[in-house]
């Protein structure tokens, strides 16, 4: 059976509460001393004080919390969350307070407001809520898949009643099923809403996960819902992405716990993103792939009108069309164009950016012929990735990989903030259509990271198995669905859709 990390943390939290109290030990003030500061009233970074995580083990071991907390002051955090668990993240209600010590010593001596603090923990009922807001926390984390609908109810109310903000995490439609109860015994004013691209049980990590829950809270909070987006961000690059997503905050631990010297950085790139043609690309994606019951299907390789027409009545949710000189399979603009009808996503395939071949792609993009580029190789992502302008457009990366040590490009990637890459099979000086599978032992390797988009060696006999042995969210498929290069079979592509279901 999987460990789940969650369980054992609440469990061993039932036992010390049992031992030591809610007050776990330490001499909490019988009255708060410190003024309520707002939550997140504007768009703005959440930087967290942190020394460990069950993920990651130790990220600061020595962290001074009042020093820490100082700092992100400093560097423009709009809030601070404080670890207050002990047992797998080393955090104490002592540094709760001295986080407190810290913003209101910013205060007197800047003049200026300082950050809210969240109290960030695994609390259990609303008791726990009042020792938080006596300790001098300004919100508190109530995470919906620990807690029943009741319970919530009550410590978001508690939190009303103090003039506190609870943070709600959710992550599942259920949870927001939750969250409807719970907006009927709080306001909302007081209610802000988490939604952690980390699963809490595993601790894997989904940046588009995020972007599904972000609708079904708008539902029930409206459109003006504060919504933050928790975890799985460690670089400028990608605190960038998530800004122009449309959150209202953004959560950061390891990379400001480690990294003082970039937290100003991360703090602006997130703050000052506007919303992208990219942003809105990749919520587009979240929302195909909310509650699939099969994999996204990419038929590439496409050349003509009549072959993206068969397969986008076979059903699938992709056309490719590439466009590179070397290719067999080099696309025309003009069949491009002629397909607008088409309600399918429709990518464009390059290979290097400034290549004439891409910058027609490119263009094609910029008027609403294509809806994305794949941008193929990591030399040719590292480019594309380069220029700002670029990385605005609607985009994706794809990788070839024949061993081990490639996977380190995917690792790469997903640091600056691209929530999926394709990964492609390694033939030779061959970039794509090479009729080779990806290595099955490397698939597992990738798949313990990070969401799954295959392609390489993908054919109408093959794929049933691929679906059921490695559960991809997309396949992506070329010449296994081919009469010759560039010519699709449409027995073939009638098969593969029957076999993938």
């Amino acid at each position: 059976m999987a460990r789940d990390i969650l369980k054992e943390i609440v469990d061993r939290r039932k036992e010390d509460i049992q031992k030591n109290s809610i007050s776990f030990g330490f001499d909490i003030p019988k009255a708060r001393t410190r003024k309520v500061h707002p939550f997140l009233a504007e768009k703005g970074v959440i930087l967290e004080v942190k020394r460990a995580s069950p993920s990651k083990g130790d990220i600061a071991p020595s962290l001074d919390a009042e020093k820490t907390a100082k700092s992100y002051a400093q560097a423009g955090a709009k809030a601070i969350s404080c670890l207050t668990e002990t047992n797998y993240f080393k955090g104490t209600l002592g540094d709760l307070m001295a986080v407190c010590k810290a913003v209101d010593d910013f205060e007197a001596e800047t003049g200026r407001p300082g950050p809210a603090v969240l109290r960030k923990d695994f609390l259990l009922s609303a008791d726990e809520v009042e020792v938080a807001f006596r300790a001098g926390a300004d919100a508190v984390l109530l995470i919906s898949r620990i807690l029943d609908t009741d319970t919530m109810a009550q410590m978001a109310k508690k939190c009303e009643e103090l003039g506190m903000t609870a943070l709600i995490e959710l992550r599942t439609e259920e949870d927001c099923e939750k969250l409807s109860h719970v907006v009927q015994a709080a306001s909302r004013e007081h209610i802000v809403c988490g939604v952690n691209s980390r699963d809490l049980r595993d601790f894997s990590i989904d940046l588009l996960t995020p972007c599904r829950i972000l609708s079904h809270i708008q539902r029930v909070m409206g459109e003006n819902a504060r919504v933050i987006f928790e975890s799985g961000i460690r670089t400028a690059r990608s605190a960038s992405f998530v800004g122009s997503l449309g959150f209202a905050g953004l959560l950061l631990g390891e990379a400001a716990a480690k990294n003082p010297g970039i937290r100003k950085e991360l703090v602006s790139s997130f703050t000052v993103s506007p919303e992208t043609p990219n942003a809105r690309f990749w919520r587009k994606i979240a929302e195909l792939t909310k509650n699939r019951t099969r994999p996204l299907a990419k038929i590439c390789g496409l050349t003509n009108e009549s072959d993206a027409r068969k397969a986008a009545e076979l059903g699938a949710d992709a056309l490719g069309f590439i466009f590179w000189e070397k290719s067999p399979r080099k696309a025309q603009a003009d069949t491009v164009r002629a397909l607008k009808d088409l309600q399918k996503l429709k990518i464009g395939v390059i290979v290097a950016p400034k290549l004439p071949e891409s910058k027609e792609a490119i263009a094609l993009v910029k008027a609403g012929d294509l809806d994305a580029l794949q941008i193929h190789t990591i030399s040719g992502a590292r480019e594309f990735l380069s220029s700002e302008e670029l990385c605005a457009l609607p985009h994706y990366c794809a990788v070839n990989i024949k061993s081990q040590a490639d996977i380190a490009a995917l690792d790469e990637l997903f640091e600056k903030g691209e929530p999926r890459v394709l990964v492609d099979a390694q033939a030779g000086d061959k970039i794509g259509g090479t009729g080779t599978t990806v290595a099955e032992e490397l698939v597992p390797l990738v798949q313990k990271k990070y969401k799954l988009w295959l392609a390489g060696g993908i054919t109408d006999g093959n794929v049933e198995r691929i679906v059921r042995q490695f559960s991809p969210e997309l396949v992506d498929t070329a010449s296994g669905v081919e009469k010759e290069a560039g010519i699709k079979d449409h027995g073939k592509l009638e098969r593969f859709f029957r076999a993938i279901g």
